[in-house]
């Protein structure tokens, strides 16, 4: 896939504190599920097999920086690297997973399977949270999300660009 989303992935430490890294290894699994792959040895993967929870942002520009160290430094490393990163979580209502708030989209999921084999994980999506400020009539609206993705080939982020056209209007050619 080119480009590749930023997805923020949230989860509880064992103690209780907060952890995020940067996996741009996911996407829409199913109508009610998220498929993500993080490597087994990140401290995520660990909390996901104990929590059985997480939450998943969409990184954006506002928050790049931020979005990129949670990337960069590991929780096993790093004890608090969350608010290192400057963001602040509150507990989702819904599953055992922190949601992080600077990030104004979220999906709160809980873990339905995870390979250890592959790394690859299937999470149902019990919530979808979004912030008033990314909403037009009551839908999330990517101009004022600002989503940012992963450009593999020459190691940026990238924004989206305009609109190109409108979907499945096409019905000759």
């Amino acid at each position: 896939m080119y480009p590749m989303p930023v997805l923020i992935i949230a989860t509880y430490n064992a103690d209780g504190t907060p952890n995020a890294m940067n996996a741009a290894w996911g996407g829409i699994h199913d109508t009610n599920q998220v498929g993500i792959c993080i490597a087994g040895d990140h401290k995520t993967a660990e909390n996901l097999l104990h929590r059985k929870a997480f939450t998943v942002s969409m990184g954006d520009e506002a928050h790049v920086k931020a979005c990129d160290y949670v990337g960069c430094v590991s929780g096993k490393d790093v004890a608090d690297k969350v608010t290192k990163a400057g963001f602040t979580v509150s507990a989702s209502k819904v599953v055992d997973a922190p949601v992080i708030n600077e990030l104004p989209m979220s999906l709160e999921c809980e873990l339905v399977s995870y390979d250890v084999k592959t790394g690859c994980m299937v999470g149902n999506i019990i919530n979808v949270s979004a912030d008033e400020s990314v909403l037009t009539e009551g839908k999330i609206d990517p101009e004022k999300l600002k989503p940012i993705t992963f450009d593999p080939v020459h190691g940026v982020y990238r924004g989206l660009g305009s609109v190109a056209a409108s979907a499945f209007c096409t019905k000759e050619m």
